[in-house]
């Protein structure tokens, strides 16, 4: 069965990809229909090595505490540590929702999907 909440996030981001003709969106909602054995898992190391002050990020699985993150970036994840949101928000960073993702960059621009 299927999560509803799953299910809501990816009528959005489809809707998103349609209305604003981004394939970023469509992208997204389909690796959040993937099994939960299929997603990703990144940790913050990966994030600081491959990410710049500023950068906007998507992580479509879980995002893990593991190791340090050294500038501001904007992150939206399927799931997220406490220790991985903590680290984010102490080095000035943002966590925002699939929906605000949308809403601040609907046709996808300048987001980089991670993982």
């Amino acid at each position: 069965m299927t999560n509803q909440i799953v299910v809501k996030m990816v009528k959005d981001l489809k809707q998103a990809s349609t209305k604003n003709n981004a394939p970023i969106w469509s992208k997204i909602a389909e690796m959040a229909l993937k099994p939960t054995i299929a997603k990703r898992v990144v940790n913050l190391t990966k994030i600081d090595s491959v990410t710049n002050d500023n950068d906007v990020i998507i992580v479509p699985g879980k995002l893990l505490g593991t190791g340090k993150i050294s500038h501001k970036i904007t992150v939206c994840s399927f799931s997220m540590s406490t220790s991985a949101a903590k680290k984010i928000l102490e080095a000035g960073g943002k966590i925002i929702s699939h929906s605000e993702m949308i809403s601040k960059f609907p046709s996808g621009k300048g987001v980089r999907i991670i993982g």
